[in-house]
């Protein structure tokens, strides 16, 4: 997916450059993305992708136009010192008009879901900006603010907050020192429309892929606590345990590839973890697919569901699959020949869309209880069950600790 540099063209006569990012379905809800103190660069474009992935129309101002026009540096020690100088030039007032106008550019686009809120989302100085946006400008419904540089000097202006307000902050900012980040905590903490939350061990800029300071579990959970938000406020709205069964369908009643990697977005990945197997990206998952999982399956093979939670951006799902063994299973039980034998294995899956697509699979199971069923693992001795393990989930009644030598020890002692 990728957007183009378009002029938007203000009621003040003013003409500026601007990158728009759409959807695939070719309109969405409404943000403006605010750029960091290097311009609208390659990082900040692939932002704006990464949102219109998610079901977004996303706009990126060039908030430099007044200073240096279509500015875009990368992360040299010389660029950072362009940029640095570029940032002490900047009026922040006149910033927040433009995103202002860009908003009200927004509207006018047919690719602009009108029906909704609009959302405004910024990184460094673009963080800073969203918050005064945020606080300055009723129309805005939900602000993104990611390590937003000098807000614990504005935190006045939540006074003026209508919409909904999400802050990222890294511990290890040397932007915002602690005291700075505690007075920010604090006055989110006492407001009921924003929510803050702290990143521990990470620093400035670690939602940037690429970058020195790169965080990707933080950025991943930044990410779905900003989507959620934004879902929230301004839509869109996906059934997602709908579109998961849609996927599962493909995968085990009709075996269709095709129509399996129609339910994912262009480079999705799947991570059985106990075998290490799965796939990266479109071809290598279509490999796997075709070759080592769709067609491979049991012809008894089922699924047993347990619980089901679903989320803005995820499902959780928990349940038994059973099968005989009477094929070689490439992804469950690589190299093991066919035993004839029947296995019930509880699992989980976390399941992560993007948009109306699945993005990810993670699937959990317990490995020792599979080759204790097959007979590849005596269990006599070990901290291991077979079939068990299934039976107990089923049936909570069903003894606990008996893997315990030292559970009856406890039967006469006082708890508490």
């Amino acid at each position: 997916m990728a957007g183009q540099m378009i002029q938007i063209n203000t009621p003040q006569g003013h003409r500026f450059s601007a990158y728009l990012a759409t959807p695939e379905q070719q309109q969405g809800p409404g943000i403006v993305l605010c750029q960091e103190i290097f311009g609208i660069n390659a990082a900040m474009r692939e932002k704006a992708d990464f949102l219109a992935e998610e079901g977004y129309t996303v706009l990126v101002p060039d908030l430099y136009w007044r200073i240096a026009p279509n500015t875009e540096l990368n992360y040299s020690a010389e660029d950072f010192q362009k940029a640095f100088e570029l940032y002490q030039q900047f009026d922040e007032d006149l910033g927040v008009a433009d995103i202002a106008d860009s908003l009200a550019f927004l509207k006018t686009l047919d690719q602009c879901d009108r029906s909704t809120g609009l959302g405004v989302v910024g990184y460094c100085l673009g963080g800073k900006l969203s918050f005064l946006a945020a606080c300055r400008l009723p129309e805005v419904a939900c602000a993104v603010s990611y390590y937003g540089v000098g807000l614990e000097k504005a935190l006045h202006e939540l006074d003026g907050l209508k919409g909904r307000l999400v802050l990222h902050i890294a511990e290890l900012d040397q932007f915002t020192p602690a005291e700075a980040r505690a007075e920010i905590v604090a006055a989110s903490q006492a407001h009921p429309l924003v929510q803050c939350y702290v990143y521990d061990g990470v620093d400035h800029a670690f939602a940037r892929p690429k970058s020195e300071h790169y965080h990707k579990p933080s950025a991943r959970f930044a990410h779905e606590r900003s989507v959620t938000a934004l879902h929230d406020s301004i839509g869109p709205y996906y059934d997602l345990a709908a579109l998961w069964d849609e996927h599962i369908r493909h995968e085990f009643d009709t075996r269709d590839v095709p129509a399996t990697m129609a339910t994912m977005v262009a480079e999705p990945y799947v991570n059985h973890i106990p075998t290490l197997t799965g796939g990266v990206g479109s071809r290598q998952l279509s490999r796997f697919y075709s070759h080592h999982f769709v067609h491979q399956n049991p012809k008894d093979m089922k699924i047993t569901s347990i619980s089901r939670t679903v989320g803005s951006t995820q499902v959780v799902d928990e349940f038994i699959m059973s099968f005989t063994h009477d094929a070689e299973i490439d992804w469950l039980l690589p190299g093991v020949k066919p035993t004839g034998r029947y296995v019930q294995i509880p699992m989980l899956g976390v399941i992560q869309f993007r948009g109306a697509k699945l993005c990810h699979e993670h699937i959990y199971w317990d490995q020792a209880s599979v080759l204790v069923q097959i007979g590849l693992l005596n269990p006599e001795g070990l901290p291991v069950a077979g079939v068990e393990t299934a039976h107990k989930l089923l049936d909570e009644s069903l003894p606990s600790n008996s893997l315990m030598p030292s559970w009856p020890s406890s039967a006469d002692k006082a708890v508490g």
